[in-house]
């Protein structure tokens, strides 16, 4: 139990480098596993994630519910781009397939997501997982439905980001 409590200090103390895109990540479960964006346009995101012991399974390679996350939010928020970083748009994913293709224990994940297709409320797009040598680690793909208000490409105020400002 002391390990696992010493992994989610860690993580809560973890430094995650503040960008153009910092609002993109939110403020839950992909914020505390260390996720940042570091590119985002209309149908196309990069996320990042610097590989920390947290992030290791038993047999120290990265665990693969976190490569799936990686998949998850890099293919929602290919198809969740905002210009105004004080709007936000939101989708639930409705299916995800992955596909585990190497090994990685060290070193950061790059996540590749593109929108392939989709129509006003339901979007499809996919993700690779790369290395720090550009070699594949994963790929996959998701279903997502826009959230309410969220199919409007300009998307909504964030009411969390405008109480922030306040």
């Amino acid at each position: 139990m002391k390990s696992c409590m010493t992994s989610i200090s860690h993580t809560e103390n973890a430094v995650v480098a503040a960008g153009p895109y910092d609002h993109a990540i939110g403020s839950g479960f992909a914020r505390q596993l260390g996720c940042r964006v570091v590119r985002w346009e209309p149908d196309y995101v990069e996320v990042e994630l610097d590989i920390a012991p947290q992030h290791l399974n038993r047999a120290g390679t990265v665990h693969g519910g976190v490569i799936a996350t990686l998949i998850d939010v890099a293919c929602a928020l290919a198809g969740l781009h905002s210009s105004d970083p004080s709007t936000v748009r939101k989708a639930v994913t409705l299916s995800l397939n992955t596909s585990f293709t190497g090994q990685v224990s060290t070193g950061t994940l790059r996540a590749h997501g593109r929108v392939r297709s989709g129509g006003r409320s339901i979007f499809f797009a996919s993700t690779e997982v790369t290395d720090g040598d550009s070699r594949q680690v994963a790929h996959g793909e998701a279903v997502n439905r826009y959230r309410r208000g969220s199919e409007n490409p300009h998307g909504s105020p964030d009411e969390h980001i405008n109480r922030m400002k306040t």
